[in-house]
């Protein structure tokens, strides 16, 4: 922690919000798409009420996300932008997972995103203005994300890595090993020589 010198509270500034640039940028789509989004999304993709993977998937396409075959997207999931994501083939997205896409968010084939999973793509300029600032996500093929991992902008999760539960990932995970804590650290190969047991 940082050394604290002594200071009146008058002297510590504060960005005004209500300036702070950059929140609609990253819209990508007219105002009236994206609000339209907003009421499919919670009426087809979050609702905990509506049980089909299919419908929840065939309504994400119809909004340009990328999604290959055979994935299962389950219920109470939220998509920021689905015309910023793209998912490889066989691929399971679990309860209450939030992709807060609003730069690409890359998910490769048999990738698995466990329980209350959340990937985002943004940050602020905290030391200037509050701009918004993004940063895409890639999840390599294989890759497991265990239950409530939060993922941050401009990381790769490898071919084949695996995110240990609850943990925080700031910094790319190589391929083939094994992450936790918070921040996540290497805890080891997910695979012994020559591949799955």
């Amino acid at each position: 922690m940082a050394e604290r010198t002594p200071e009146s509270d008058a002297d510590i500034p504060v960005i005004p919000l209500k300036d702070a640039p950059g929140e609609r940028a990253t819209w990508g789509r007219h105002a009236a798409v994206v609000y339209l989004w907003g009421l499919c999304e919670w009426l087809f993709v979050t609702n905990a009420l509506q049980i089909s993977s299919r419908l929840r998937v065939a309504v994400l396409r119809a909004f340009g996300a990328q999604i290959g075959s055979g994935v299962i997207f389950r219920p109470r999931t939220r998509v920021r932008f689905p015309w910023k994501l793209e998912i490889g083939d066989d691929c399971w997205i679990g309860e209450g997972v939030w992709i807060h896409n609003q730069d690409r968010v890359a998910i490769g084939h048999d990738v698995v995103i466990s329980q209350e999973t959340f990937i985002t793509t943004g940050s602020h300029a905290h030391r200037r203005d509050m701009a918004l600032i993004t940063r895409p996500v890639k999840i390599e093929d294989g890759a497991w994300l265990t239950a409530r991992v939060v993922v941050t902008g401009g990381v790769t999760v490898g071919r084949g890595a695996l995110v240990a539960p609850c943990s925080v990932v700031s910094a790319s995970v190589p391929p083939g090993f094994m992450v936790a804590g918070s921040p996540a650290v290497e805890a080891g190969k997910r695979f012994p020589a020559g591949g799955p047991c």
